[in-house]
């Protein structure tokens, strides 16, 4: 089936729920789902130069959720319960999980990734060479770029409700440092730090600091941008109290290998990862 014509049965079934009973429609969304397992679709990607979301591959990865039979899966001696099974033939797909690291069937992992136990979601796209390490989650249709590594207890957000909204990206190159949380369509653009603990959400205030004046993004960290967990001062009635943002402190340097320009930033500013 091609493409037009799959998104447009899934458009229409979202939209009017009845017509999930209709073959030609179950078909086309177990085939979207199919396609996101084996990396042929995605449910974002970079089109001249900015993230475009296909909110029609989310509605299909929800319509798949709503009409798939919760049933019993067995793993060796792991045992589960759900709709969705885990991903298969990942020695034929050239990925490492290791036990019990968990992907989702719908997700997609390229070759030389590393799952260590951790999980990555239906709808999720995890790019070469990249590491999701332990206890890290790589949340629905979240878009991991290569060479990305998400250290221990790095919580990427699932964003599959509304179809429309843009999914967590981290771009390639990035390094996530320790319990980070990303969320609500934050991107975190290439070869940027995170350092342990910085929590970024759609409206935490990422303050660069390295001019003479604070300048304040939000939803965006910068390419090559080393960050670290801050606060800013804030009035309530009771009075004034620090609330989490985030300090850009630095660059990398775009002319040096980039784990030397990593190294090299981890000293010089002393960011614990």
């Amino acid at each position: 089936m091609i493409t037009t014509d799959l998104q447009s049965l899934v458009s229409e079934a979202f939209a009017n729920r009845a017509l999930l009973d209709r073959p030609e429609v179950q078909e086309a969304v177990r085939e979207i789902v199919a396609r996101l397992d084996r990396g042929e679709l995605r449910v974002a990607e970079k089109i001249d130069g900015a993230w475009q979301t296909h909110a029609w591959v989310k509605q299909a990865i929800l319509l798949y959720i709503a009409t798939q039979p919760i049933g019993l899966m067995e793993a060796d001696f792991l045992q589960f319960h759900d709709k969705i099974p885990t991903k298969r033939d990942l020695d034929k797909a050239g990925i490492r999980v290791v036990p019990p690291g968990v992907a989702r069937y719908g997700s997609f992992l390229e070759p030389g990734c590393i799952l260590m136990p951790g999980y990555v979601n239906i709808g999720a796209y995890v790019g070469a060479g990249s590491m999701v390490d332990t206890w890290a989650t790589v949340g629905s249709c979240a878009q991991i770029g290569k060479g990305v590594h998400l250290s221990g207890g790095v919580g990427i957000g699932g964003v599959l409700e509304p179809p429309q909204a843009s999914p967590v990206i981290v771009e390639d190159g990035a390094f996530i440092g320790s319990r980070c949380i990303v969320v609500e369509g934050v991107i975190v653009e290439e070869e940027a730090v995170l350092g342990a603990n910085v929590v970024l959400t759609a409206s935490t205030p990422i303050v660069d600091v390295t001019g003479p004046e604070p300048v304040i993004l939000k939803g965006r960290v910068p390419a090559r941008s080393v960050v670290i967990p801050g606060t800013m001062p804030k009035e309530f009635p009771a009075g004034s109290f620090g609330v989490p943002c985030a300090l850009i402190i630095g660059q990398r340097k775009a002319s040096t290998d980039k784990k030397t320009s990593l190294n090299d930033v981890l000293r010089t500013f002393s960011v614990v990862v």
